[in-house]
């Protein structure tokens, strides 16, 4: 099958630091490649692959600093160069958000968009109501639930490669917070769950400019505490040794976390998980098996000290079972078999509004005049 990834421009392919949706572009797009498919990777020119590499610019978005003012920019033309090549593919996968919607209902090519990120927004909702045609790929049941009216035609949990992660059965005695420094991941929980519990805390967090201020105002002073250590951001190669000697991993998020990539980072080392059950956590996280579900502070701080509860064996086992590439992949191409035979994915939520909507009828059955590539539906 001859299948194309369009990743955002951000990050490279894999990311150099952080990057949780590039990681997964890769993870996905090697694995397909071991599974014999042919690929091509549409990304940044830094990106590095077993695909076919398909540079859309020089290098990754956010590494050039200030030679960057609209990233934006650089995503339509790459969308531009994407389209073009249409007939050379049998099936195209969007990591892109909406950019591309415009343009999928110019094309004959079978196309999916994995919705990587969170979709609680009312402009969200108008931009899905008119492009209610358009086929999305949710990556948790409950990322789904903001726009329960969108096209989905499957629901893919993340995956990682079974090898990049082994279990350490002795951790050090630190607790572990690795993500971003933003409001919505609650850094300063963290901080204080860790000295409520009497325990040192190692952060590893990427800290956007955007966020600059919220760090200096709400987290800076947290961290003059002898209990913490803020490692700032790390790469791929140093996860194991951080997540896989800490006693737990804090995820005490105060959001709709669409997936989080680090939890099952963590289940791979295994490593237990004390997080608050909001988004998709409760379908990731077995309460007491691979970690524990807590409501506030005081739950947290309790969970530390039963965490020797959690056996790190088990808690690999089923990272095997249920996060791996292989898995992901293997789900992703029944998806694209689907797409390419014709199959009627998600046509029990299309005809009704085909049938209820006139505008909807009206854009489903008229052909489309302009574009080299457009196509009669």
């Amino acid at each position: 099958m001859k299948i194309a990834q369009v990743a955002p421009l951000f990050e490279s392919v894999p990311p150099k630091l952080y990057g949780g949706t590039e990681r997964i572009v890769s993870f996905l797009t090697e694995e397909l490649v071991k599974q014999d498919h042919e690929v091509t990777l549409f990304a940044s020119g830094d990106s590095q692959s077993a695909a076919t590499l398909a540079p859309m610019c020089q290098a990754a978005l956010r590494l050039q600093g200030e030679q960057v003012l609209d990233p934006i920019v650089h995503h339509i033309r790459m969308m531009e160069l994407v389209i073009q090549q249409a007939p050379e593919f049998d099936v195209f996968h969007f990591h892109t958000d909406y950019l591309q919607f415009p343009l999928l209902r110019r094309i004959a090519v079978p196309a999916i968009t994995t919705q990587h990120g969170r979709l609680d927004t009312a402009d969200l909702k108008t931009l899905f109501s008119e492009f209610w045609d358009m086929k999305v790929v949710s990556i948790s049941e409950a990322q789904r639930e903001a726009l329960e009216d969108a096209n989905w035609v499957g629901n893919i949990y993340h995956g990682i490669p079974a090898d990049l992660y082994a279990v350490n059965r002795k951790p050090d005695a630190y607790l572990a917070f690795l993500g971003r420094i933003s409001p919505e991941k609650r850094v300063d929980r963290a901080i204080k769950i860790a000295k409520g519990a009497g325990r040192k805390l190692k952060i590893a967090a990427k800290l956007d400019r955007a966020e600059k201020d919220y760090f200096d105002r709400e987290i800076k002073h947290l961290l003059d505490d002898p209990l913490v250590e803020f490692l700032g951001e790390i790469g791929e190669d140093e996860k194991q040794e951080f997540l896989g000697k800490a006693e737990a991993l804090l995820f005490p998020i105060d959001w709709p976390e669409p997936f989080g990539l680090v939890l099952i980072e963590a289940m791979a080392c295994g490593t237990p998980v004390i997080a608050y059950p909001f988004g998709s956590v409760p379908e990731l996280i077995d309460d007491g098996q691979t970690g524990f579900l807590v409501k506030d502070i005081g739950e947290a701080v309790s969970a530390v000290h039963r965490i020797e509860e959690i056996d790190r064996v088990k808690c690999r086992q089923v990272f095997d079972n249920r996060f791996t590439a292989a898995r992901m992949a293997s789900d992703y191409v029944e998806l694209y078999g689907q797409l390419t035979c014709g199959a009627s994915v998600g046509i029990d939520k299309l005809l009704p509004r085909i049938v209820n909507s006139p505008r909807a009828f009206a854009n489903f059955s008229r052909p489309y005049r302009g574009g080299r590539n457009a196509v009669e539906r």
